[in-house]
């Protein structure tokens, strides 16, 4: 194990600081010279200004990953000498120790559960479960989702084009778009924050709110584990379907079993112990160069068919490319998914349909980079989960007469 740190000095800011909700983006010059973009946190330190002097973590770029491929400020070491003044310039002489707390806001009530835990970084954050949480004693009881349909993904990308697809449905049914809750797992990016998707949900309105679990963190409500994020979102957020999936990130190593992804099969098996109904979204590509994400993806395969010990609804879209349709049939029937789940193959939104909902969004979702033109059985397959969770919702589970 290694950590790769260097030192830097903040060249500028990009935007305000306060830009994004719990990061600032920076550029910085190197020791050696070159300069490039860095995130830092301001829940360590507040606000960095031009000529502070930090402590970069390298590691991943320094790697060529995509996953973690970011510089990140691990502390500042010096501060600007123009940001060292009098109270009455600014405010600058309570930079870095600042908060985000308004004058006259309540007292916020404070966490004791560690996340990050037993690292430099490990923080205090006030769970939904713990004794000072005003939900605690909601569960203190047995509590259960209550039928719920929990929409699943491996992949970050899944949820802007999950929620746009469930409200399209709802619009065109003439009805009140469903209270979603994103449910983000640890197996990705740890902090909410770097997620533009969330960015951009939160903006348009579009999300009842946001649970981290595990040592993923800065959720409107954080939870110990899948379990209880999964009733905060039903019983805190009061939700009506929830997305999980991780942030953005994913780790994959080539290997049958070593991908973070296959929380996916954990997932299912959770949503189902809690009385909801896990709906998978399949991870379905033909644009993918990679062979074992051809057609059905083997994590998909994996997740599904090995890990997950509990049935889920598995929606699949029927392809109208005979060569594909027939490559995702033979590798649905090799998995054995249909010995465990509750295969569903359904036609796919048209292409023009499931366009004009993601454009409604106002940004571009991509996934590997590529987006709807460049892939559209992925983003099929994740309407056609969509769409089966909207019609549990709207029908209350399976046996409706």
């Amino acid at each position: 194990m290694r950590i790769r740190w260097e030192t830097a000095v903040v060249m500028e800011t990009v935007g305000e600081p306060l830009s994004l909700p719990g990061l600032q983006e920076v550029r910085v010059r190197l020791e050696n010279g070159e300069s490039a973009a860095a995130l830092h946190e301001l829940a360590a330190g507040g606000p960095l200004r031009p000529g502070d002097k930090v402590l970069l973590n390298t590691t991943a770029v320094r790697l060529g990953l995509g996953t973690g491929g970011e510089h990140f400020v691990h502390a500042r070491l010096g501060e600007a000498a123009e940001s060292i003044e009098s109270p009455d310039a600014g405010g600058s002489a309570l930079r870095g120790r600042q908060t985000q707390e308004q004058p006259g806001s309540p007292e916020p009530r404070e966490g004791h559960i560690m996340k990050l835990r037993y690292t430099s970084l490990q923080r205090a954050v006030l769970s939904v479960e713990e004794p000072a949480s005003p939900h605690h004693a909601l569960f203190a009881d047995s509590l259960t989702l209550s039928g719920m349909p929990v929409l699943i993904g491996e992949l970050h990308s899944m949820l802007p084009a999950a929620v746009c697809w469930l409200r399209e449905l709802a619009h065109k049914a003439g009805a009140a778009a469903p209270r979603i809750a994103y449910v983000m797992s640890d197996g990705g990016a740890l902090p909410l924050a770097v997620s533009g998707h969330v960015r951009r949900l939160r903006e348009l309105g579009w999300l009842a709110g946001a649970v981290t679990y595990g040592h993923a963190y800065g959720g409107d409500v954080e939870a110990v584990n899948k379990y209880t994020a999964l009733l905060a979102a039903r019983h805190v957020l009061e939700a009506d379907l929830a997305v999980v999936c991780m942030g953005p990130g994913i780790v994959g190593t080539g290997t049958v079993y070593g991908f973070s992804g296959i929380e996916a099969g954990e997932l299912v098996g959770a949503a189902h112990a809690l009385g909801g109904i896990p709906v998978a979204m399949a991870r379905i590509s033909f644009a993918d160069p990679r062979p074992r994400h051809r057609g059905l993806s083997r994590h998909t395969a994996v997740a599904l068919g090995q890990a997950a010990l509990a049935p889920a609804c598995v929606p699949l879209p029927l392809l109208s490319v005979a060569a594909e349709a027939a490559l995702l049939r033979e590798q649905v029937r090799q998995s054995g998914l249909a010995r465990r789940h509750r295969l569903l193959w359904e036609a796919p939104p048209p292409l023009e349909h499931m366009a004009a909902a993601l454009e409604s969004y106002g940004q571009p979702i991509t996934s590997m980079g590529r987006a709807w033109q460049d892939d559209p059985a992925f983003f099929a397959a994740i309407c056609t989960a969509a769409g089966a969770a909207y019609r549990l919702l709207r029908d209350g589970g399976w046996d409706k007469p």
